[in-house]
């Protein structure tokens, strides 16, 4: 198999090669059967596959990676940032994902199709908002420029699967520092890592490009300098070894010199971080410990007044609390933040859990829909707000906000979970089939998607139109699968 003779030609960890089964053999086999593009031509990959090789290893990734942070309110949180620079970069209307990853390191990546993940650690070192926008701006930057497909072009290997592939190297080395550290054996592999960096000419455009989207969207343009300047002083002092963000993105003092020099030449302009960023710094540091170490520690910091948001260390303390299930502790803490829910839907999500959790369900759902009306985006909220009216027994309320949700986004797999859910406890067993089979289908399960249409085929409860749609739907799966057969044949 080319791809797998690749990897083991550059001697590659068997992690590496492990990985490579992010990406589908339907994908793969299509990239095998593509004529040898010649050395000297530009080899490129179409946006199409792009995209279908970075839905593949995100959905690898959220099976199997588990590191991987399940946690609707922080990715809500990045994706907000995360849109604001997008639609202040050069590429306004692009599709993009953020992520992140339970990792204290500090470290950020892009991977095909617009995906950009950051591991926890980067929030946590971060002292600014701006400061973190700076490094979500750079890896955005990768993505419009095209980078990581420039960066392996230049590399001059000449079929589309030697590109895939090291892609997949790529992708290893930036996600996931102990394979970073452990994938690439020997003084002969560590040259090959040391390639598969970002060239510094890219790395400068991306500086160039971000900072551009940085000042558009309103941030402190001071914000990129100053985190990769602390983070390079960090590094020497621990015997000159590199952060793991630099070993992908060599920094250099002509980089550095160039940040600053642009911050100079902007107008000053004071930014204050959002409260937001605050709550997630402190939901994040909760969820890092033990929960009674967590309200110990969020207990001496308000009474020494060591914080630089009051509203987040008393959120950090009721989130603590809950998590420790004293629902009446979690009460108490949170109730100096009772009516501002408003002001952000963490705060609003935590003070509706905890109303939940006492057992009043109307307080929770109301806090839910007037937060929704203010953070309709916010898929904490929506995945709250469905949560409460199943608790509460109002099945079909959730059927009824669930489509009405389903109805403007069909690519979000949770909400066909929920939706089953509902229809489960309705014993609406063709209803519940179907919305199974599109909630694995989106996680590119394809076999346990199929196997749900030919179980809602046997149920006895649906009508002649139901039951014609699962037939239809089962048919395109079923195509979909002889065309992953086929390319697993190519092999």
């Amino acid at each position: 198999m080319k791809l797998l003779n690749f990897l083991k030609r550059y001697r590659f960890h068997a992690a590496v090669l492990a990985l490579m089964t992010c990406i589908s053999p339907t994908v793969l086999a299509q990239a095998n059967d593509l004529p040898d593009l010649g050395e000297s031509s530009r080899a490129e990959l179409s946006p199409r596959m792009e995209q279908r090789i970075g839905e593949d290893i995100m959905n690898e990734i959220r099976l199997r990676e588990p590191s991987y942070v399940d946690d609707p309110e922080l990715n809500d949180y990045l994706g907000q940032i995360g849109r604001r620079l997008v639609e202040a970069s050069a590429n306004p209307n692009g599709v993009f994902h953020f992520f992140a990853i339970r990792d204290g390191t500090v470290n950020a990546f892009a991977m095909f199709g617009g995906y950009i993940g950051v591991n926890t650690g980067t929030l946590i070192t971060a002292q600014s908002e701006s400061e973190l926008a700076g490094v979500l701006a750079h890896e955005i930057a990768h993505v419009t420029q095209n980078h990581l497909a420039r960066q392996i072009a230049m590399e001059k290997q000449n079929t589309i699967p030697s590109l895939i592939a090291m892609a997949l190297g790529i992708l290893a080395a930036r996600s996931n520092s102990s394979i970073a550290a452990g994938a690439i054996m020997s003084a002969q592999a560590g040259m090959i890592q040391a390639q598969l960096a970002y060239s510094r000419d890219f790395e400068r455009e991306a500086d160039r490009v971000g900072y551009q989207s940085l000042e558009k969207a309103g941030f402190d343009v001071n914000g990129m300098s100053d985190f990769f300047e602390r983070l390079q002083k960090a590094g020497r002092l621990y015997e000159n070894n590199a952060p793991v963000y630099f070993r992908s993105h060599p920094l250099t003092v002509e980089r550095l010199s160039d940040m600053q020099n642009r911050a100079q030449d902007s107008p000053y302009r004071q930014v204050v971080s959002s409260l937001d960023f605050h709550l997630v710094r402190a939901r994040l540091r909760v969820q890092a410990m033990q929960p009674k170490d967590a309200i110990a520690e969020f207990e001496r910091l308000l009474q020494e007044k060591k914080y630089a948001s009051e509203t987040a260390a008393r959120y950090g303390l009721a989130f603590a609390l809950l998590r420790a299930r004293d629902v009446e502790g979690a009460r108490r803490a949170g109730a100096p933040l009772d009516g501002r829910q408003g002001e952000s839907p963490i705060l609003a999500g935590l003070t509706a859990s905890i109303r939940e959790q006492s057992g009043d369900f109307a307080g929770a759902q109301e806090i839910y829909k007037q937060a929704l009306l203010r953070f309709p985006r916010a898929k904490s909220l929506v995945y709250g707000y469905a949560d409460a009216l199943y608790a509460a027994g109002s099945h079909q309320s959730a059927l009824t906000f669930l489509e009405g949700q389903l109805s403007g986004d069909q690519t979000d797999f949770k909400l066909f979970g929920l939706q089953a859910r509902a229809y489960a406890a309705l014993g609406k067993r063709v209803a519940q089939r179907r919305a199974q089979a599109e909630f694995y289908m989106l996680q590119g399960l394809l076999g346990a998607a199929v196997e749900q249409l030919q179980l809602a085929q046997k149920e006895k409860d649906g009508d002649f139109y139901e039951l014609s749609a699962v037939d239809a739907r089962l048919r395109q799966l079923r195509v979909l699968q002889l065309e992953e057969k086929k390319g697993m044949n190519g092999f």
